[in-house]
């Protein structure tokens, strides 16, 4: 058994801790498939250095959350992290396909992608109200 296997190991998941400062989940819905694109927001400061790279490669051209850890070569539940701190400082925005116009047919269903940039925008409109849950 190799202990520099192990070490590697951990030094990674120490890093990926501290980036996302202990954290272990987003603070928005984010899918696999979400295509983020940069916003007219900056990000805070203190954010860590993975944040401008998520920034840059959206100013590029949109990018779903799983080409961004890719890229990264950062875990998905990492980049997402990061990606909800980037959405709340509106750097980024959840693109919204165009799929869903002023010239969209009325009985298509919603996709994933409209329903988190609806559900990012009540929750940034409304951030203390409280969420409904179905019992059952």
């Amino acid at each position: 058994m190799s202990t520099h296997g192990d070490a590697a190991e951990d030094s990674t998941f120490v890093r990926t801790y501290t980036l996302t400062r202990g954290r272990t989940r987003p603070r928005h819905l984010l899918g696999l498939d979400t295509v983020l694109d940069a916003g007219p927001g900056r990000p805070g400061l203190g954010q860590a250095e993975e944040c401008e790279e998520i920034l840059a490669l959206c100013r590029d051209h949109r990018r779903s959350v799983t080409e961004l850890a890719g890229r990264l070569g950062r875990p998905v539940t990492a980049v997402k992290i990061l990606v909800s701190d980037l959405l709340d400082s509106q750097a980024l925005v959840i693109s919204v396909p165009d799929a869903y116009g002023s010239d969209a047919d009325a009985d298509e269903r919603p996709t994933t992608h409209l329903l988190a940039a609806l559900s990012v925008a009540l929750k940034r409109k409304f951030p203390d109200a409280i969420a409904y849950r179905q019992a059952g």
